[in-house]
């Protein structure tokens, strides 16, 4: 298996610290409003990485964090944070908006088909561990204490930056604008560690006790003490997005091996930007879309997933509905095509080499896409194609494993069945979409399956003993 390592800017052989066992860090949510489908084409990804690393039996203990303490956005010139923001655009307290949304976007990769992380790690939970991490770097002389913040002094550590090949006078000095604007700050790219509750962040909602005084966490320092609390002194794989290249994740290496004096990461695995009608997603062009929003257009969360997989995770990937529609055209061929197939038999093992070859080679997933649509327009037994695409749906997570079989004439349905598949349809015009997911749900426990297609819907029995 081969990876993009963005450390060495090169494709390097895969070698775990501890093989069969993975180490593997994503970069996950501030739970401060809603998930666009740009996080979920980077979530997707990850998803598809930890898949691939199972498909070649290695043990993955995937760690993911949940940034639910309040940082700081660009504009806050009077000390308001992103859950702040968050709490005061939707009408709730800072602790509310962390529980809704960090279950909103659990719940929204699920309907991606996303695996859950083996440990979720929220910063909240973890301040002990972030405080004492602080400590170490002050004892070590790599962070100093000022009336605002302690801050980590990136003239100390020798290869600050080393992740971003930007010259260091070049590099972007900070994501928000306290970090550009300290009144003690040593260097212009000195980080905060831990904020003091002083000044204009005198009435920080969040904030704890630490030896510098009541406060709160810089937005770096809780990837490195939650990484290191679960999977060591040296991670395996960390990913995030290329946004993280130039400032997050440099901070993170300087603040972890300033205090470990090993590498922190290994492999660096970065995503790139999912673009809307070739521009990127902004709120004041109105093109920033939600799980919601394709839902309300009348496509499957799992179009949205095929959609991803049919451009690299290193290239910028443009979303627009039509391609969206030819997704969701393919998925449902797919689907239709397997759901007439024997079951599962003997294999394809020429084919599944195939597939190996491209999820091992820096997870290619559209050959991979391609190896599977050869697999199935092949001349194999049916049987054969079938057990052979499911193994590869182990890595795509199409959910091909719960195709049903037989599309069924409304006609023919049990008058029950009948009843709730016409009481969806209506809930589906009228777009209450809840109320419509529990209907399908319904109708499932009795051994149907409602499969959407756009303004239509199709039925199918869940096993060919169902007529």
């Amino acid at each position: 298996m081969k990876l993009y390592n963005t450390l060495t800017r090169k494709v390097e052989e895969f070698e775990p610290l501890h093989p069969p066992k993975v180490g593997l860090y994503t970069c996950g949510p501030t739970v401060y409003d809603y998930e666009h489908i740009g996080h979920g084409r980077k979530y997707v990804y990850d998803d598809i990485l930890k898949r691939t690393l199972s498909y070649f039996e290695y043990e993955v203990k995937h760690v993911q964090n949940v940034t639910d303490v309040g940082h700081l956005v660009s504009d806050a010139d009077e000390g308001e944070d992103k859950l702040e923001k968050g709490a005061r655009k939707h009408g709730l307290t800072v602790w509310e908006v962390v529980d809704f949304f960090t279950k909103h976007f659990y719940d929204s990769m699920d309907k991606f088909n996303i695996q859950r992380p083996n440990i979720i790690a929220k910063a909240t939970e973890h301040i002990p561990a972030q405080i004492k991490l602080v400590s170490q770097l002050v004892d070590k002389g790599y962070a100093y204490d000022t009336p605002e913040a302690v801050y980590f002094n990136v003239s100390k550590f020798k290869n600050y930056g080393s992740l971003d090949p930007q010259k260091m006078e070049e590099k972007k000095v900070g994501v928000r604008k306290e970090v550009q604007t300290g009144d003690h700050k040593r260097n212009p790219a000195d980080f905060a560690l831990w904020f003091k509750r002083v000044g204009r962040f005198e009435d920080h909602i969040m904030h704890w006790d630490s030896p510098w005084g009541a406060g709160f966490p810089g937005w770096h320092i809780e990837c490195s003490a939650m990484s290191m609390k679960y999977l060591g002194s040296t991670i395996d794989i960390h990913t995030g997005g290329v946004d993280h290249i130039s400032v997050h994740h440099p901070n993170e290496i300087a603040q972890s091996e300033a205090v470990t004096r090993r590498p922190f990461v290994n492999y660096w695995v970065h995503h790139e930007m999912l673009l809307v009608d070739g521009r990127k997603m902004s709120k004041s062009l109105g093109n920033v879309y939600r799980i919601e929003d394709i839902i309300a257009k009348g496509f499957e969360p799992l179009d949205l997933r095929y959609l991803y997989l049919t451009a690299h995770y290193r290239k910028q990937q443009n979303f627009n509905w039509e391609a969206l529609k030819s997704a969701r055209t393919a998925r449902l061929r797919l689907v239709k095509t397997i759901s007439q197939w024997d079951s599962p038999k003997t294999s394809c093992a020429q084919l599944e080499k195939s597939f190996a070859q491209a999820i091992g080679d820096d997870l290619n997933m559209p050959e991979a896409l391609a190896v599977l649509w050869e697999t199935v327009n092949s001349d194999y037994p049916t049987g054969a194609k079938h057990a052979s695409v499911l193994k590869m749906d182990k890595v795509l997570g199409l959910q091909l494993d719960k195709v049903s079989y037989g599309r069924l004439e409304f006609k023919n349905l049990p008058d029950k069945i009948q009843k709730l598949v016409q009481k969806r349809e209506e809930y589906r015009k009228q777009k209450e979409w809840k109320q419509a997911d529990i209907l399908r749900g319904e109708i499932s426990k009795h051994g149907y399956e409602v499969e959407d297609m756009g303004a239509s819907s199709a039925v199918y029995a869940k096993d060919k003993s169902v007529k």
